[in-house]
């Protein structure tokens, strides 16, 4: 091995040095990118450490679009019966501390037709434009990601898909098999950029990573690495040689360390703060009430008549569009178990209005709206994609 030993490094047509050496073995450089893309922020994925579990860390899986960890969706196609728990694990890679595990509840021992099983996460196109698609000086994307099996389906391939979305909704796609063992890898995908069709600039959906662990016979195709309209339809697509994650329910997939990144290198996984993590999280998705204390508050009311009440709800961060209001188990105004409410949402991004009826309360009095002798209650807000 030899060492290149020198002073300073500047370019032919340079007037200034690139890098300046110091004596004591450092350096000072003038840099204007990382692998082609910016110095920070450079991540696109939201969560890629799976630090974050709003909703809960044990997820018993059954309908086609079940959200689980922060961001990360497990979907399915084509009338699947797609069983299956996940967790957020404490099994992770060096510099890491969660992973995203899953493992299948119901075999299914063969796929037909266009059945998929998938674990999914999409991104807003307003968040993308900095790929440059659309345009000749479009730039390449680089995805990495590490992921593990277990035991029983050591040796698995499965298929990482990307798809893109233009400002007519067509889908360009792109995907690239990898193979699973019983030890963390790092998989490391680059793709050419799309010069063809740009990425819509709003909050729609823009581009869309999954993760195929079953795929049907119909959308098996060979890899494809250029973004294309016409390529398998754009639809779902696993790769020839794709295994069937559900075939046995000791299999296990295991994923965290999750980067999508402008340019053609994979540099160092971007930890963010839990923080910086958790602000990011909440415009997609805020639990006003998980129901892990019988008398957790949600918010403060007050009743503007004998029997009628209003609550204010205002998360801490703009969300993504006006949300939906989810709930569950049983919902109290102070000790009222009797009460009725109506969510009033009037296209606002930011403060929302829940009406409370059957609520004997005098007019201007407060009151706390909280569970009530129930830790399964839920009263959630989401703007998911």
């Amino acid at each position: 091995m030899s060492t290149l030993k020198v002073d300073n490094i500047r370019h032919n047509s340079a007037t200034s040095d690139t890098i300046t050496m110091a004596s004591d073995g450092t350096c000072t450089a003038r840099i204007t990118s990382v692998g082609g893309g910016q110095l920070s922020h450079r991540n696109k994925i939201y969560n890629g450490a799976m630090m974050l579990s709003q909703r809960g860390t044990t997820f018993d899986v059954n309908t086609s679009s079940d959200y689980t960890l922060d961001r990360f969706q497990v979907v399915d196609s084509g009338g699947i019966t797609y069983d299956a728990t996940v967790t957020q694990d404490s099994s992770a890679p060096e510099g890491f501390r969660k992973s995203l595990k899953i493992s299948p509840d119901t075999v299914e021992t063969s796929m037909s037709g266009s059945e998929n099983a998938m674990i999914q996460q999409k991104l807003e196109g307003q968040d993308c434009q900095d790929f440059a698609f659309g345009t000749s000086s479009a730039k390449k994307l680089t995805i990495s990601f590490y992921a593990k099996s277990g035991s029983q389906n050591n040796n698995h391939q499965y298929t990482l898909q990307i798809r893109k979305y233009d400002d007519s909704g067509n889908r360009n796609m792109v995907n690239r098999a990898f193979t699973v063992t019983t030890s963390w890898q790092r998989y490391i995908m680059t793709f050419d950029g799309d010069t063809a069709e740009n990425i819509r600039n709003d909050n729609g959906l823009g581009i869309q990573l999954i993760w195929h662990l079953a795929t049907g016979p119909s959308d098996i195709h060979e890899a494809s690495t250029t973004f294309g309209r016409t390529v398998n339809n754009s639809l779902y697509s696993g790769v020839t040689g794709q295994s069937n994650f559900l075939d046995n329910t000791n299999n296990e997939f295991y994923l965290t360390g999750v980067q999508l990144e402008v340019g053609d290198t994979a540099t160092s996984f971007e930890h963010r703060s839990f923080g910086d993590e958790l602000s990011r999280c909440q415009r997609y998705f805020y639990p006003y009430l998980r129901g892990t204390d019988n008398y957790e508050n949600i918010a403060l009311g007050f009743n503007y008549n004998g029997s009628t009440g209003m609550v204010l709800l205002m998360p801490p961060v703009e969300m993504r569009t006006p949300p939906t209001l989810t709930t569950s188990g049983t919902i109290a105004a102070d000790d009222d178990t009797s009460i009725g409410f109506t969510f009033e949402n009037q296209g606002s991004t930011r403060c929302f209005r829940c009406n409370i009826t059957n609520h004997s309360k005098s007019s201007g009095q407060g009151f706390q709206l909280r569970s009530h002798n129930s830790t399964t209650s839920k009263f959630e807000l989401s703007a998911e994609l």
